[in-house]
């Protein structure tokens, strides 16, 4: 258990390293306890992630694929994308609290996170990925639920990220542009999963980061037709109608528990 509990300490180390190594001095970071450095790693690499992600993804299917895949009045002006980065940007520090606190938990040894593939063997990690992602889309799927029909939840947190209710209000950029609790709550299934199912240390880490891209993914209204994917077409229709397509990876949930629409069936019934 200690060689374990030194592994992920060592490994969180090298991203604390290896992130703030390549844009800060050294001095500036290096007195920082471990946790701090944490969190710092993650605000930097979240930030990153979310802008240079978004800016790229903007620039691709507004500039260069312009009128291919939206036409051009369903493109964002411009002060939509700058309002859902600063929104974001604001709460950015509170979202990094989530894998600063996980990463703690696990150093700690609070979970069943093991932090080699070999630990438990490739089959093995493979089944623990499919039940830890089962438990997050479930978790994920009421946890979004729930903002939409608690009413209180809904006014004080979630409608600020559904301000953004039609195709022409929606980019990339709104993906992470919600109140930093109603953020911090959609993602809490990734903990949660932790103390319920063995869980590889490095994949918990990457998937949460992986949300930043998933998010912008939905929200960029392009259709992928990809069954059983929850893409862009479904999470357009649930910020259209405010109760349909709650799901996050895949359209199981919404089937399961009543709420799916589907896009193409939407389509056909406006010819």
């Amino acid at each position: 258990m200690e060689d374990q509990l030194r592994l992920f300490v060592e490994e969180t180390s090298w991203y604390n390293d290896l992130v703030l190594g390549a844009v800060l001095p050294e001095k500036w970071w290096a007195p920082l306890p471990h946790f701090y450095r944490g969190w710092l790693r993650n605000y930097i690499g979240g930030t990153l992630l979310y802008m240079v992600s978004g800016f790229l993804w903007c620039f691709y299917i507004y500039y260069l694929k312009r009128n291919v895949y939206l036409p051009k009045d369903a493109i964002p002006t411009r002060k939509a994308m700058l309002l859902q980065i600063k929104v974001a940007m604001k709460a950015m520090p509170w979202y990094c609290a989530l894998p600063t606190i996980s990463e703690y938990m696990i150093e700690h040894g609070w979970t069943k996170c093991f932090p080699r593939i070999s630990d438990v063997g490739f089959t093995e990690y493979l089944c623990y990925i499919c039940v830890y992602l089962i438990i997050v889309e479930f978790g994920i799927y009421w946890m979004h639920r729930e903002l939409h029909d608690i009413k209180p939840l809904y006014k004080y947190l979630h409608a600020t990220h559904h301000i953004y209710n039609k195709q022409n209000t929606l980019s990339p950029f709104a993906g992470l542009a919600f109140h930093p609790l109603d953020g911090i709550l959609q993602a809490v299934p990734h903990v949660v999963a932790l103390f319920l199912v063995p869980m590889h240390f490095t994949s918990h880490i990457a998937l949460l980061f992986i949300e930043a891209l998933w998010t912008a993914n939905i929200h960029d209204c392009i259709h992928g037709q990809i069954w059983p994917v929850m893409g862009a077409g479904y999470h357009t229709i649930h910020h259209t109608t405010y109760r349909h397509n709650y799901g996050h990876y895949t359209i199981w949930m919404d089937w399961m528990f009543g709420t799916l629409r589907d896009p193409l069936e939407d389509d056909a019934k406006k010819i």
